[in-house]
């Protein structure tokens, strides 16, 4: 018996290709939801440069003209940087061959040097803004146009100090000279070499849409556009342009507006908001309609020979018509009615629509809807806790980058000047500057929903190993060595006055002993001067001061109660 031929097996396990399908139903070309959604797939200055000046403009239109984008815009500004701004010099002692109280007292000393640099206007070029409001432009450039650049001059001045500033400029003026356009290393203005490091920033000497100021350089004389080459670095390493953008995609050049992927539908939705506005005070205006059913046999037998003009002496004579004042006797035209208006203003439908609207936009912006609109009502302690906690992490991501990129270069540079001038004592800086710059930067604190509970929590964590004081006292906007050195004023100042300095107990400072106390009386926790508290809010605060209770015990600090 002969062996049959036999199909490779790779023959057999596939199956033929029908003509127009694809293997992901994404790439389908028959499908009639995606047929026409044909983008290119080109690099990321290819995507994104050419649209760049559109969605800049776009972008500080909607800030200028759109409260709910404003509102969002200062929402991340006070999130991410809030009204604290302080430096936590923090040298790594273990490159330096320090020891831990060698490096402590190094950054204590750099901080008090920088205090009298950067919250004055010293840093400043324009002698306007301290390190704080340059922080709050750099990231607000950054949301807003995509891009925040500093330029870093060394700018004496009589009576200062400090020889370092800062010159803020806007994106706008970071552009591609012309006659340049051709070479391929120029990408919006920055130079780059080949590993795509930037090696110059060609920047205009006034912003491109400054019509003043280009209608004076024409009658000078001057030519209106003349731009400037700045190299990236000196040649020992300092930095000249401080460029923050956010590089979502490798080749990138040029960051872009927060908003952009939700542009469409924020300039829309203040559209619709307005439309309806506008409709609903156009009806409001409307009370009532004049009407009359009489045929023209009927009209001309009533008013004789002239019907217009004896309707409008009739209708002078009913003036109070349009007064409408209660309990009124309304004398009416002759042959006329008075009909009701009924608007359809404003739409039922119009808060449910704006509502999905919006938290479709606050998706994109990385904000939660309520954080957007500044509405809690429908909300109770455990979704706006984890709507916050859900921003938060967002916040917090934002604040390492301003940090990485634009704050802690702000500090190399004047650090560099403070060593060089003696000011700061630091041997071999130029070899180990990563060692003397780490640092981290204290924020605004981002506060406390409830703040018996996060305070018990706060506790909580420092008790059991799994916080501490410098980090907790970070979180709520304040230095720790600051509160240490505080409470010692405190605690001497009751001692000279003969007052108490024993420390309350934790349960008693955070009210826990007074709701074990209800609890045991047989009265609901907290029921006293509060109304409108969810029974699960009630429940949740008798559990949080068990568990409390049994941590503080297990770690031996409290004795076990039954």
């Amino acid at each position: 018996m002969g062996r049959r031929n036999r199909k490779p097996r790779s023959q057999l396990s596939a199956a033929p290709l029908q003509v127009g399908m694809a293997s992901h139903q994404a790439a389908s070309g028959d499908d009639l939801a995606t047929l026409g959604w044909n983008p290119i797939a080109a690099s990321a200055d290819a995507d994104l440069l050419p649209e760049l000046d559109t969605l800049l403009a776009r972008s500080r239109d909607l800030n200028r003209n759109n409260g709910l984008m404003a509102g969002g815009m200062q929402t991340l500004r006070d999130n991410i940087v809030g009204s604290v701004l302080k430096l936590s010099a923090m040298p790594d002692y273990r490159l330096l061959g320090w020891s831990r109280e060698q490096a402590r007292e190094w950054g204590n000393n750099t901080e008090a040097q920088f205090r009298s640099w950067g919250e004055t206007t010293e840093c400043d070029a324009g002698r306007s803004l301290n390190l704080l409001g340059i922080a709050l432009q750099g990231l607000g450039g950054a949301m807003l146009n995509g891009d925040a650049i500093a330029l870093p001059v060394w700018l004496p001045r009589p009576g200062s100090r400090w020889n370092t500033r800062l010159m803020l400029i806007e994106a706008d003026r970071l552009c591609t000279p012309i006659g340049m356009e051709h070479r391929p290393n120029i990408r919006a203005g920055i130079e780059f070499d080949q590993f795509g490091a930037p090696v110059a920033y060609h920047i205009l000497k006034q912003h491109p849409g400054d019509a003043l100021g280009g209608l004076l350089g024409v009658m000078s004389g001057a030519s209106p556009l003349e731009w400037e080459r700045i190299p990236a670095f000196t040649q020992w390493g300092r930095r000249r342009v401080i460029h923050l953008h956010d590089k979502e995609r490798t080749g990138q050049s040029r960051g872009k507006p927060i908003v952009t992927a939700v542009m469409r539908e924020f300039h829309m939705a203040g559209q619709y908001s307005s439309n309806e506005l506008q409709a609903s005070v156009a009806n409001s205006l409307v009370a009532a309609f004049l009407e009359s059913d009489l045929s023209p046999d009927a009209s001309a037998a009533l008013f004789g020979d002239d019907p217009r003009a004896q309707w409008t002496q009739s209708v002078k004579q009913a003036q109070q018509i349009r007064k409408l004042k209660g309990a009124a006797v309304i004398p009416l035209p002759v042959g006329a009615r008075l009909s009701s208006f009924t608007p359809g203003r404003p739409n039922p439908s119009f808060e449910a629509f704006m509502l999905a609207t919006l938290r479709h936009i606050a998706a994109g912006l990385n904000l939660p809807y309520e954080l957007l609109v500044k509405d809690f009502s429908k909300s109770n302690y455990s979704s706006a806790r984890a709507a916050l906690l859900e921003a938060w992490r967002y916040f917090l991501g934002r604040r390492r980058w301003l940090v990485d990129y634009w704050l802690r270069p702000i500090y190399e540079l004047w650090l560099e000047e403070a060593i060089n001038a003696g000011t700061v004592e630091a041997p071999g800086f130029y070899d180990n500057r990563y060692a003397y710059s780490k640092c981290k930067f204290i924020f605004g604190g981002k506060g406390w929903v409830d703040p018996v509970k996060e305070a018990q929590a706060a506790v909580l964590r420092m008790a059991a190993g799994l916080s501490t004081l410098e980090r907790e006292c970070a979180e709520q906007g304040d230095d720790f060595e600051e509160v240490l050195d505080q409470q010692a004023i405190e605690k001497a100042m009751r001692e000279e006055r003969g007052l108490s300095t024993v420390t309350p107990e934790a349960t008693k400072r955070s009210g826990i002993a007074k709701r074990d106390a209800e609890e045991a009386a047989g009265e609901p926790a907290g029921e006293a001067g509060q109304t409108g508290t969810d029974d699960t809010d009630d429940e949740s605060d008798a559990t949080s001061a068990r568990a409390y209770h049994s941590t503080l015990a297990m770690l031996g600090q409290e004795t076990p109660t039954r």
